[in-house]
């Protein structure tokens, strides 16, 4: 009975290892590939140009609402109870508008979502693509992105795969 348990747990083993040693890893590098694909940066530069715009908006909104606040606060002495509440109401109201405003251009739905989904998404479908191309034809199991993967302390160079996708790219 022992020597069968015994014998088992040796198959197994034996199995596991077998299976392990089986699978092919690579790695990329996302960051490096994406810095040297002109398009990546040209997009990016479009986006940041955008969101500064953007955000000068935002402060501009903002920067009425401090200035409407101060009157409101200089007034306040010689405000009656309706015109408080209405200069209060004002002051909320435009707060509310420039919330609105942010979750137009910066929320999970927002432009600068958009933009980048319109710009930056097509590069790195592109990029996953010839990774999955050059996995399935090198015969990889599982490629990890190095940039990304904090668990990683050490690879060989070797099994760094960025430069391969990068000449399938044509860059």
């Amino acid at each position: 009975m022992m020597k069968k348990t015994l014998l088992i747990i040796t198959l197994f083993m034996s199995l596991a290892l077998s299976g392990s040693y089986a699978q092919r890893y690579a790695l990329i590098d996302m960051e490096y590939i994406l810095e040297r694909i002109p398009a990546y940066e040209s997009a990016n530069k479009q986006i940041e140009s955008l969101s500064t715009q953007w955000q000068s908006t935002v402060d501009t909104e903002i920067e009425a609402v401090d200035a409407l606040y101060k009157k409101y606060q200089a007034d306040l002495a010689f405000l009656n109870g309706a015109e408080k509440t209405k200069r209060e109401n004002e002051i909320v109201a435009k707060e509310n508008a420039i919330q609105e405003l942010r979750n137009q251009y910066f929320g999970p739905q927002g432009e600068l979502f958009k933009q980048q989904e319109t710009l930056i998404k097509p590069i790195q479908d592109n990029i996953y693509a010839a990774v999955k191309d050059i996995a399935t034809e090198k015969g990889y199991s599982v490629v990890l992105d190095r940039a990304s993967a904090t668990s990683i302390i050490f690879a060989t160079p070797e099994i760094d795969i960025s430069d391969q996708v990068l000449s399938l790219l044509g860059y």
